[in-house]
């Protein structure tokens, strides 16, 4: 089902809206708090604000580019200070997975930065260069920095073909399942998302009858949710993010309220939405200012 836009807007919430309904609130980075160009308006405030209330609140990314010290430093960077204990990552799923379907010690590929490697050897995994003629357990999408496009998904889609047509399991892992990102006001990047969803594209024409995919970690899906609800201890909570199809169909799927803030990738002007948020900001600012 989709919504119509935005004639019927959902209301617009003041944080004390928020503070008083929910016992905890997660925050999307890029999009809601910053851009490459910076901290978006009211990201600072938003987050002093909740301190000083005594507001539990986590920052949930689908980042799996760098490690939790890493991006905290970053933010900062940006003008967000964000300790790196409360980020939430979608490569820090990547240990629980691992533990899980006995990927300890396995052979990895992974495509991303340097940090992205790590966060697999954290978890087990041990990481193997790809090449024409690599052979590997796990291919762990993470992040498209550092990725040579049509080089390294050439020799990605070797070995996906080689061990399937072969009988082989090979385990597909995507951290990061979106397909853009806010680079700036009207400039966007291309994410891991769309790198994964090229070689899938492959696999459907070359396995009709096969269910082979990416398992996807990051938002929208559940195993990044249900992650930040077992660290903010209680399942009481808003989202508050910019894309529609992870950030706020992510909260509908797991039965959270969500808010949708209009800055970021918010869906285009007259185009439909697919879910409906609880709530809808233009920007952080709104809701500071709601209610003051």
């Amino acid at each position: 089902m989709t919504h119509k836009d935005p004639g019927d807007l959902p209301p617009t919430p003041s944080l004390k809206a928020l503070t008083d309904q929910y016992d905890g609130i997660l925050i999307d980075a890029y999009g809601v708090l910053v851009d490459k160009s910076g901290a978006l308006p009211g990201a600072a405030e938003l987050l002093a604000r909740l301190d000083t209330e005594g507001v539990p609140w986590l920052v949930v990314t689908n980042s799996a580019s760098r490690l939790p010290e890493t991006l905290a430093a970053e933010l900062a960077a940006l003008g967000v200070p964000v300790p790196a204990g409360r980020l939430v990552t979608s490569g820090g799923l990547l240990p629980e997975h691992f533990a899980e379907r006995g990927l300890d010690g396995c052979r990895c590929v992974v495509m991303g930065p340097a940090e992205s490697t790590v966060y697999v050897e954290r978890a087990g995994g041990i990481a193997v260069m790809l090449d024409d003629h690599t052979d590997a357990d796990a291919l762990v999408i993470a992040d498209q920095k550092d990725v040579r496009c049509l080089e390294d998904l050439d020799r990605a889609v070797s070995l996906m073909l080689r061990r399937f047509d072969a009988g082989k399991r090979l385990e597909l892992l995507l951290c990061n399942p979106d397909l853009l990102y806010p680079v700036a006001p009207g400039r966007f990047g291309f994410t891991a998302g769309g790198l994964a969803a090229m070689l899938e594209a492959v696999l459907r024409e070359r396995y009709p009858r096969r269910d082979l995919g990416f398992l996807r970690l990051g938002k929208p899906n559940r195993p990044i949710f249900d992650a930040a609800l077992r660290r903010l201890g209680s399942a009481r909570a808003v989202m508050i993010g910019d894309q529609l199809g992870t950030d706020i169909a992510g909260a509908v799927g797991c039965g959270l309220d969500s808010v949708l803030v209009g800055t970021g990738v918010a869906p285009a002007p007259g185009e439909p939405w697919p879910v409906r948020p609880t709530w809808y900001l233009r920007s952080l600012t709104q809701m500071l200012d709601a209610g003051a």
